[in-house]
Formats: C-alpha cells, sequence, structure tokens
C-alpha cells in the first residue's frame, strides 16, 4: 500500500537524523547485502542506506531493485543515499526509529 503524502512527511523527518545503517557498493546487491537490508528492515522499519556506486545508472538500478523488495517503500532519494520503509507488525521498541 502506497503511503500518503503526510506519511512521507513524517518518515523524512524520522530519516533526517538517522545515519546509513546498510552501504551498496560496486558489488551491488548481492546476496548478504539483501539479508543485512531485510534484518535492518525488520528491526529499524525506517532505514537509510548509502549508495557508493559511481556510476548514476547503477544508482537508479539499485534504487529499482530495492522498491520491488517486499513491502519496502522508498521514501526519499537524495542524491546517493535512500531512505526505506516496511512496517513491521510486531516492533521491538528498542530497535525501531519510529517508536524511540
Amino acid at each position: 500500500m502506497p503511503l500518503s503524502t503526510e506519511r512521507k512527511k513524517q518518515l523524512r523527518t524520522i530519516g533526517h537524523k538517522l545515519n546509513p545503517i546498510v552501504t551498496i557498493a560496486d558489488r551491488g546487491l548481492t546476496d548478504s547485502v539483501l539479508a543485512e537490508l531485510n534484518r535492518a528492515l525488520d528491526d529499524h522499519e525506517l532505514i537509510k542506506v548509502k549508495l557508493a556506486l559511481t556510476e548514476r545508472e547503477s544508482r537508479h538500478e539499485a534504487v529499482a531493485l530495492l522498491q520491488d523488495m517486499r513491502g519496502v517503500e522508498v521514501v526519499q532519494k537524495v542524491g546517493k543515499t535512500v531512505l526505506l520503509y516496511r512496517a513491521n507488525k510486531k516492533p521491538n521498541p528498542k530497535l525501531s526509529n519510529l517508536l524511540r
């Protein structure tokens, strides 16, 4: 379900102070990177991802692949940083960036 404009605005406000948790480098979205992304989204719900890819085309492809992940919503893309959101049915208040 797509996020409303108001909800995206709230998530961008929270995401502004976050540091990137996962970095996608020259190898792209490998199995280990996807596993770490899924773990981070399960724990934190809202994460920042750094795209350390030199080519703009590669960054666009990576963002497209991120959007295709199950339940993942791209909240914002600024330069080489992407803010991702995936709702968790049972968020951990100690880990979730939305409940802290």
